[in-house]
């Protein structure tokens, strides 16, 4: 195998968001956007991906600033087949407010999770279901880098699951305790270093003020395949808040079960205006076992037997 050659199947094997529904050899990350990638983690895999970040937020018509820090989890769990995730998805966010409209100005704080989920997202569709067609060409540069439109085919994937809202919640005190959330997420290998993911859901259906968003990113896997880089945009709408929101990041890959990742966004509106950043990691505890399958070479095990008995 010569430097081409390895060059494409170490690409295959370490990047990030070449996912599939069946078991990959280094860990599928969502890190560090905010989209959810169409595949699961794959059976008897339990990922947990994490991390910090901080906010400074201007209000031009409450006249109010923020600085926020917060942390926010997934923990992904394999269940039962290749094509099933668990995902319990978490914020924790602590504000510090300034009320600028008065004088003296007034300084305030709230604490609380921001977000509180737990569901299930099933795998309906993947295009390059075979092993066969998720397999690189080693032997051409140009097969392997040309777009092709049957490319665009998306894997599909559906999630369901609920949002939970703890008691005396400061950020959404008049939200039920559990409320629905429903999603749907598509995922495209435009070519082997270029990943495009798209998010719609509906959140908080039963509440006062559910919540539809949409998010669009894409993923280039850099030269050295342990570096991607990702873009996102954001489109959040409610009647309490509706914005445009870009992001921005790159990840590395330590091992194939360890990630670490940094990314820095902006909203486009000033009521608030939003800038953050963060860092996090990804980690996964694989207990993945290939399921053998029977080899059939087209000839009956039992026909020896046959013979022999037809002899005697």
């Amino acid at each position: 195998m010569n430097l081409t050659q390895k060059t494409y199947f170490f690409l295959f094997l370490l990047t990030s968001t070449w996912a599939s529904a069946q078991y990959t050899e280094v860990i599928n990350s969502n890190r560090p956007g905010a989209s959810s990638s169409a595949y699961a983690v794959g059976k008897n895999v339990l990922q947990l991906e994490t991390g910090f970040f901080t906010e400074k937020q201007e209000h031009t018509g409450l006249l109010t600033e923020s600085t926020l820090y917060g942390g926010d989890f997934a923990l992904r769990w394999g269940i039962l087949f290749e094509q099933l995730e668990l995902v319990w998805e978490g914020t924790y966010l602590s504000e510090e407010i300034t009320y600028k409209h008065t004088f003296p100005e007034i300084n305030a704080s709230r604490s609380n999770f921001t977000k509180n989920t737990l569901g299930l997202k099933y795998l309906l569709f993947d295009p390059k279901g075979s092993a066969e067609s998720r397999k690189p060409n080693l032997y051409s540069w140009k097969a392997n880098n040309r777009f092709q439109w049957n490319n665009l085919i998306p894997a599909v994937s559906l999630y369901a699951g609920a949002h939970f809202t703890l008691e005396n919640n400061p950020f959404y005190p008049n939200d039920p305790v559990v409320s629905p959330k429903a999603g749907i997420a598509t995922q495209s290998h435009l070519t082997p270093n270029w990943v495009l993911v798209t998010n719609i859901s509906y959140d908080k259906i039963t509440s006062d003020d559910p919540i539809l968003s949409y998010i669009i990113t894409t993923t280039f896997a850099l030269p050295n395949p342990k570096w991607s880089i990702f873009g996102e945009h954001q489109g959040i709408k409610s009647d309490a808040y509706a914005d445009i929101i870009f992001r921005g990041g790159a990840a590395h890959l330590f091992s194939k079960n360890f990630q670490v990742d940094a990314s820095i966004g902006a909203s486009v509106k000033d009521t608030p205006s939003r800038l953050f950043g963060g860092v996090g990691l990804s980690y996964r505890l694989d207990f993945h076992k290939d399921e053998l399958k029977q080899f059939n070479d087209g000839t009956n095990s039992n026909a020896p037997n046959k013979r022999k008995q037809k002899k005697k």
